[in-house]
């Protein structure tokens, strides 16, 4: 199937937002208008003031010789940009790619989306329906074309669908100033008879562009095809992501989950076949009263696995709020990366960073509280204990220096050693009892000591002598003495980690 566009022609885009702004406007004929070189110009008209023949462009003078009681309200500057672009936003629940065509229409690229919806009909009916609900006037075109939908959404009656390979057709009946042309070209073209597209289109191109230029070719073509034309969408649409019309509003917790996992399957097997994995991935839903609900969630490694992202997301469904119920949902994996499959040893079990479970477990916490708070230490060239590591760089990069072998370290190491009161039966022995928070510990096995002077170019401490402890709980403890025995010493000995 080829390429199909939609063209929407918001009729009387700034009168209808005052109008949504201010409803007792809905039936006061009223024009939007701004100074020009002195002169205060009519910018934007209502359907009620059109009807009378006020028109954008003339003085509020004239505009209130033709209806006196006209109202007249002051134009906001770059109000119809925003509005475009809000609306080209909220048009991606129809197609992956919306675009704004200034002053006050929208472009969007609908190729391979209308039998979501049960065919172009019925696609278009539920657009119009959509912006009606909005309160926007729109008039609407679909056909192969930019240029040609630009035209009928314009300049043919209603709401033309021009079916697949007759927008040529459709163009022969509709005059000049459908091919988006200058008004001083255009008149030239009236002035020489030529009021129809369909009476200059046939003519010799030699001819054409003699008489009339390279722009006008240059748009003859782009609404017959000949021409190459492209969008330049509000959003860019991922080369990732997956769509999910509801047939009905979804709005229980129950609804959200399965149109997740049947997205995540989806999205998992597309990347699949291309080599990649997921490493951030957006859950955005579409509801009925136009709002969008989104929750996201990443992971440290590029993964495949459903259940774990599924599992990811479960822990944010209830941030969702559906209201009325949520019409489309839309899967983004905003970042991927390559994925490599692991080869396991069968004598070996995995572990480290490589291990799949140690990296979701990593995943879920990261979800439940800040990527930030979870650190993954290297080893550093210090023998100082305090200086002996360091946060890595990344969670599951490699990390070139080995840790040291065959020297015990705490799993948990105070960032401050704190000091103790130690009962020892001679000074140079390891301690029988130590008192710490208000708690006496006794020691029922003691290794060490492992003595750690300061590095060399430092030499501003005392050396340590460290020992590891175990009390009658059973509680593990990295202790020190710092420096020779000191009768006048009471609280040389320092408790600095916990051993798992």
């Amino acid at each position: 199937m080829g390429r199909r566009f939609l063209s929407i022609w918001c009729c009387y885009l700034k009168a209808d937002y005052w109008v949504l702004r201010q409803p007792s406007l809905r039936h006061t004929p009223f024009v939007l208008a701004a100074p020009d070189h002195g002169r205060a110009v009519v910018q934007a008209v209502c359907p009620s003031a059109f009807a009378e023949g006020i028109e954008p462009g003339i003085t509020v003078a004239d505009a209130r010789t033709i209806l006196s009681g006209v109202e007249v309200l002051d134009d906001e500057p770059g109000m119809a940009d925003k509005l475009l672009q809000r609306l080209a936003a909220w048009c991606i629940r129809f197609t992956p790619v919306a675009a704004v065509d200034a002053p006050d229409g929208l472009l969007l690229d609908v190729s391979g989306c209308a039998h979501l919806w049960g065919g172009e009909k019925a696609y278009l009916e539920e657009i119009l329906l959509r912006f009606g609900q909005l309160g926007f006037t729109v008039r609407t075109g679909m056909a192969d074309t930019i240029g040609a939908a630009w035209a009928l959404a314009r300049f043919s009656k209603g709401n033309t669908i021009a079916p697949p390979a007759t927008h040529i057709e459709h163009l022969l009946p509709l005059p000049p100033e459908a091919l988006r042309l200058g008004p001083a070209l255009t008149a030239r073209l009236r002035q020489l008879g030529l009021d129809r597209i369909g009476h200059f289109i046939t003519m010799p191109r030699q001819v054409l562009l003699r008489r009339f230029g390279t722009d006008f070719l240059l748009r003859l073509d782009q609404a017959t095809g000949h021409a190459l034309e492209t969008l330049d969408p509000v959003e860019l649409p991922s080369l990732y992501e997956e769509r999910l019309p509801c047939l009905e509003p979804i709005v229980t917790a129950a609804g959200i989950e399965l149109a997740l996992q049947q997205l995540l399957e989806a999205l998992c097997s597309k990347l699949q076949k291309e080599g990649k994995g997921i490493r951030q991935v957006v859950l955005k839903g579409f509801r009925v009263d136009n709002m969008i609900e989104q929750i996201e969630v990443g992971t440290h490694r590029a993964t495949l696995n459903v259940a774990h992202l599924f599992k990811l997301f479960e822990q944010k469904i209830p941030q969702i709020e559906p209201a009325l119920g949520i019409e489309l949902f839309l899967l983004i994996a905003s970042k991927v990366d390559e994925i490599a499959p692991l080869q396991e040893k069968i004598w070996e079990g995995s572990a480290g960073m490589e291990d799949t479970g140690l990296s979701e477990l990593i995943d879920r916490l990261a979800n439940r509280i800040d990527i930030k708070q979870i650190h993954r230490f290297a080893p550093a060239e210090q023998y100082w204990p305090e200086w002996s590591f360091a946060d890595a760089p990344t969670l599951h990069g490699k990390i070139d220096q080995a840790w040291p072998a065959g020297k015990r370290r705490p799993v948990h190491m105070l960032y401050q050693p704190a000091p103790i009161q130690v009962a020892a039966p001679v000074p140079d022995y390891p301690p029988i009892l130590f008192r710490y928070k208000g708690k006496v510990h006794n020691i029922k096995k003691a290794d060490g000591p492992e003595r750690i002077e300061q590095a060399w170019w430092l030499q501003t401490g005392e050396h340590r002598d460290y020992y590891v402890v175990e009390d009658e709980a059973g509680q593990r403890f990295w202790v020190y003495r710092s420096g020779h025995y000191d009768e006048h010493n009471k609280s040389q000995w320092f408790l600095h980690g916990f051993f798992a």
